[in-house]
């Protein structure tokens, strides 16, 4: 985190060449003044800087390595795009306010007036966040877990309201924008729910935690394309009061597209959960039950566990 703090600071600096006090480098870096003088001195390590009259600044070299250029189309189209990016409240993060300067400082001597826009926009990101730290906070935590996860391959667990502040598992497949049906597009993450086969997509604003777990997992190079389920309601159906204990909270997930009750979870000593919730009595919930293997085991009713034994004794007997 120092690191990209020390980074942040460098794009600071190169973005005001007049200079910028310490004062609002630890708004825009969201840190307290008292740190900034320890980034100022990492920094100073690698490149020249200096403060005159309160105002840190950057000794710009003779000589500059020649920047990419853009064509003035890319330029104007790249400039349409930031201001989307910009105006998206959910995209309102650091890293995109860190992209816009290090682009902007790239177009400085072909495209000014873009370099100017964009420099501004980054202003604006900044401000914005500013203006709602805590939520901008939360976000980009959840955000950057999540990002982390994909690149490494790391199955992650999060909590999520969608389900009642429980967590569940999941290996993050894709990040990226989806349309709701509400016509909104969020910043969402598909995955695979741990112990199934099933996708699902999470807006990222209502995951109000997430960790990496030390565990891998890989995505199926034949991953179809994402589909994403409306709910379905159901005039009636036949429901039975499931009690079943598990091994691990997150082989709950297999039950996740059966048609079900809000679970009420109970911890036991041995760190195993009993799990109490109404389920639609069907050959398909057996079978999530079987696919759960030794995770799951049911408890009550005691019929339902009888009905359950004779089928496994009749697939036995079968070989």
């Amino acid at each position: 985190m120092k690191g990209e703090r020390v980074a942040q600071l460098e794009l600071l600096l190169r973005s005001h060449p007049e200079g910028i006090r310490r004062a609002e480098i630890a708004r825009r870096l969201g840190v307290h003044r008292s740190t900034i003088s320890r980034y100022v001195d990492d920094l100073a390590k690698h490149i020249d800087i200096y403060e005159e009259n309160n105002l840190i600044k950057l000794r710009e070299k003779d000589e500059e390595s020649t920047p990419m250029e853009l064509s003035i189309y890319e330029s104007i189209a790249f400039n349409m795009g930031a201001e989307a990016l910009a105006a998206t409240p959910e995209f309102a993060n650091p890293h995109l306010a860190s992209a816009l300067r290090k682009l902007a400082m790239n177009m400085r001597t072909y495209a000014p007036k873009i370099s100017d826009n964009a420099l501004s926009l980054a202003e604006q990101v900044d401000k914005a966040i500013q203006r709602n730290r805590s939520a901008a906070d939360r976000h980009n935590q959840v955000l950057e877990v999540l990002i982390d996860c994909w690149v490494s391959g790391k199955i992650t667990r999060i909590t999520t309201t969608l389900t009642g502040n429980e967590e569940i598992e999941m290996a993050p497949y894709f990040i990226g924008f989806k349309e709701d049906a509400a016509g909104r597009r969020p910043i969402t993450v598909t995955g695979r729910l741990r112990h199934t086969k099933d996708i699902i997509t999470l807006d990222i604003s209502s995951i109000t935690d997430a960790v990496m777990l030390d565990e891998t997992y890989t995505i199926p190079d034949n991953l179809k394309p994402f589909s994403h389920k409306e709910a379905e309601t159901y005039d009636a159906i036949d429901m039975i009061p499931l009690t079943i204990r598990l091994k691990e909270k997150s082989a709950l997930n297999s039950f996740s597209t059966l048609v079900h009750g809000k679970p009420e979870l109970t911890k036991m000593e041995d760190g195993s959960y009993i799990c109490r919730f109404d389920a639609e009595n069907s050959i398909e919930l057996m079978l999530r039950i079987i696919q759960c293997g030794k995770s799951v085991k049911v408890l009550e009713p005691e019929s339902y566990k009888k009905k359950l034994v004779d089928m496994l004794s009749g697939i036995l007997s079968m070989y």
